[in-house]
């Protein structure tokens, strides 16, 4: 049985993400973590810890590793040899009965995203998550909203934000040194998407738990084409190429711009498969003005929309460039370019402001233990998360959204709402 969360179960439940209710079937009670000093370890609970998972678990390994969840038993097995004191899960709604657990970082498909991290954060627990913070649009909004009512420590997981490359680029365009910027263009080559759901229905093998890798969306056949990376393009499970990268890329113009909430989102792409992400989308933002900077038109750019030429110049398969009244700037992780570049030929960088990052996971540990602030605060990447899953929801409805944040509607196009907010299987919904 699936249950549809609608709008009007969203504002409800939003006004009391702070309560000690969770989800219909587990969290029956809240075990808020004390307050960790400096100097002590935390107890960090890892939902995933394989693949992805694995990097994540090594930014935290310094600490007290005393849960770990994964729905492949070779892999927890595996993982387990590491961390033999570390009690051991298939199910994050049993790990986060644990009372002794103070942070968790989840690394699982994105549909899980939701559920695991406003689960935890009602328990009172810090929560590491990866990109795209969640699933849905709504889903980011909530989880945002329960990290500011449950004042718990958060950071997405966007690692590139932490590098010294990104914040040299905002330095220089926020000094001027290129004017205001009214356009902005983010792009990346790789492609997560295409094909039709398989006809087969081989054996789910012995060591996996496919029931719960499912968890809340509709149930359907085990097949191997979705482990341990494809998900991605299955729209049940994933949120294509969009979701997969524009976390990392328009992080950039969202940090160095001051965007947030769109006022437009359109998208253009192949016709839309009711399973899976396109292999190519071309997405376009409006955001409004902020302050005496003027509205910004960003547009995004993937799989085979990805362009060769930008504002005249031949770009790489991924990056940024931002389009300015006294030049242009491409960026990608690890460099920069300004142009005309014989404008440039003598630039030097404005001195620096913003401090370089202790590290994306070191960041997030101190906030858990001093309340000190994340760059990729459940606050900021909400905002990032719901722009980006934005894009998707344009694309498959077919429509150019007029959106109204504060009601999180698209005003225009009421057959967004089903995308905007979704169905859970009995038992994993985010409320009572």
């Amino acid at each position: 049985m699936n249950k549809r969360v609608t709008r009007r179960d969203f504002l409800r439940h939003s006004a009391v993400a702070g309560s000690s209710v969770v989800a219909a079937g587990y969290f029956t009670s809240r075990s808020r973590a004390q307050s960790t000093s400096p100097g002590e370890k935390l107890n960090i609970a890892c939902i995933g810890v394989a693949n992805r998972a694995s990097e994540n678990i090594g930014g935290v390994r310094g600490e007290n590793i005393v849960a770990l969840c994964d729905i492949d038993d070779r892999y927890l097995a595996s993982v387990g040899e590491e961390f033999p004191k570390a009690r051991k899960y298939n199910d994050f709604r049993k790990l986060l009965e644990q009372n002794d657990i103070d942070a968790v970082v989840v690394s699982t498909t994105d549909h899980i995203h939701a559920p695991a991290s406003i689960g935890a954060m009602k328990l009172g627990k810090h929560v590491y998550c990866e990109k795209p913070l969640t699933h849905t649009v709504s889903e980011a909004r909530l989880a945002a909203e329960t990290a500011k009512k449950m004042n718990v420590a958060t950071q997405m997981g966007t690692q590139i934000h932490a590098e010294n490359n990104y914040r040299r680029v905002v330095e220089i365009i926020q000094s001027g040194a290129i004017g205001k910027v009214a356009e902005v263009h983010a792009w990346v080559g790789s492609r997560w998407g295409g094909g039709d759901r398989p006809n087969e229905t081989p054996e789910v093998p012995p060591h996996l738990h496919w029931d719960l890798w499912v968890g809340p969306a509709p149930t359907r056949p085990y097949h191997p084409t979705y482990l341990p990376a494809n998900w991605r393009r299955w729209w049940d499970f994933g949120s294509g190429t969009l979701g997969d990268m524009g976390c990392h890329y328009m992080d950039l113009p969202f940090w160095a711009l001051g965007l947030r909430h769109p006022t437009t989102v359109s998208a253009e792409g192949p016709q839309v498969h009711p399973e899976t992400a396109p292999l190519g989308l071309t997405v376009h933002y409006e955001f409004p003005a902020r302050g005496e900077q003027p509205p910004v038109r960003l547009t995004w750019y993937d799989g085979n929309h990805a362009p060769r030429q930008v504002a005249g110049h031949r770009v790489p398969g991924a990056g940024v460039m931002f389009i300015g009244e006294k030049g242009q700037m491409f960026a990608d992780y690890g460099s920069y370019r300004l142009y005309p570049e014989s404008d440039f030929a003598d630039f030097e960088p404005p001195p620096q402001t913003i401090p370089n990052s202790i590290g994306h996971y070191n960041e997030w540990i101190k906030a858990c233990k001093e309340g000190t602030p994340t760059t990729c605060n459940f606050d900021y990447s909400g905002a990032l998360t719901e722009a980006v899953l934005l894009g998707n929801v344009a694309y498959r409805t077919g429509q150019k959204l007029e959106w109204d944040p504060v009601a999180l509607k698209a005003t225009n196009c009421p057959e967004a709402e089903a995308l905007i907010y979704k169905e859970y299987r009995e038992g994993w919904t985010l409320w009572r």
